[in-house]
């Protein structure tokens, strides 16, 4: 595997907002307090958050679905903040009166009624460390040897792409900002599409965490911050053909497209966004659409 150049401090995961108030593990065995035990645990998620649908994907390519169940949430917070009212008895349990909305995702403890981790990284690195790889047809998404460099991609989306897309599409900043953002966010694609010319993912031939995090924030990228760029932009961004080749063959994977709620994600988007959208970025760069859920259960009838 081949390193990855970080544009985030060592120290930098895949932000939440706010920031998580449970950081739990789940150990290697039961003196570890918090051990992997078959229906033990639940995932709360809402898919149209990028850190709910990487993990939605995760519990999709280890095949959990009969060894930790989900519960869905609303694609847009019932409550102020961005909290949902059906975690609130968790967070209460966890921390009574303690401050900031009751978020996903979350990963509770059936036996407790207690949150384990509400931090999304830690979360799918612990499935796919104490419940991934029960087949051998499973991916190995953390494989040993490789966590500096899953980290130092997941920071990459997070700082490179995904701030960097927010910042050239404020509502608001000066040309020349918006001017600088962009050229930086271009510069990550374009090291990412010089990666994918020679090797089928990002970290080399197998897939990894390091994939998950990327296609969720390229989903992102075309489905939210492209709304708020300018055709020009926009053009710019679909110049990393292999780059965008890529998301679509990840996309039509089961344990990927299914996951996308498109609906979800713009009404979640214009429930907290005040931004101006830019004219002329009205076409997706791919159509996702054609990998969800309701468009396979369209093609089965």
């Amino acid at each position: 595997m081949s390193s990855v150049t970080s544009a985030a401090p060592p120290s930098a995961v895949p932000s939440l907002s706010p920031p998580p108030a449970f950081r739990g593990r789940i150990g290697p065995d039961a003196r570890s307090g918090h051990y992997a035990v078959p229906r033990r645990y639940r995932l709360h998620l809402s898919p149209a958050g990028p850190h709910c649908l990487a993990l939605a994907v995760t519990h999709s390519l280890l095949g959990l679905d009969g060894v930790l169940p989900v519960t869905r949430l609303p694609a847009v917070p019932d409550e102020p903040g961005g909290g949902h009212a059906a975690l609130r008895p968790l967070y209460e349990a966890g921390a009574h009166r303690r401050p900031g909305p009751a978020a996903a995702p979350v990963l509770s403890d059936e036996w407790t009624g207690r949150i384990v981790s509400n931090h999304a990284p830690d979360i799918l690195c612990d499935l796919a460390r104490r419940f991934g790889a029960r087949d051998g047809g499973r991916p190995v998404l953390y494989p040993r040897g490789a966590e500096a460099e899953i980290e130092a991609v997941a920071r990459l989306c997070a700082h490179g792409i995904d701030e960097a897309a927010q910042r050239a599409g404020q509502a608001g900043a000066d040309g020349a900002a918006r001017g600088a953002a962009l050229d930086a966010l271009l510069r990550v694609l374009h090291s990412l599409e010089w990666r994918l010319a020679s090797q089928e993912y990002v970290l080399g031939d197998h897939m990894t965490a390091a994939d998950v995090w990327l296609w969720v924030t390229l989903v992102q990228l075309d489905v939210v911050h492209r709304l708020h760029l300018d055709a020009a932009a926009v053009h710019r961004l679909t110049a990393h053909p292999r780059l965008w080749a890529y998301a679509r063959r990840l996309a039509a994977h089961p344990a990927f497209g299914p996951h996308l709620d498109l609906d979800g994600m713009a009404r979640r988007h214009h429930a907290h966004c005040r931004g101006l959208e830019a004219a002329g970025a009205a076409l997706a760069i791919v159509d996702w659409a054609g990998h969800t859920r309701d468009r396979a259960r369209a093609e089965a009838v």
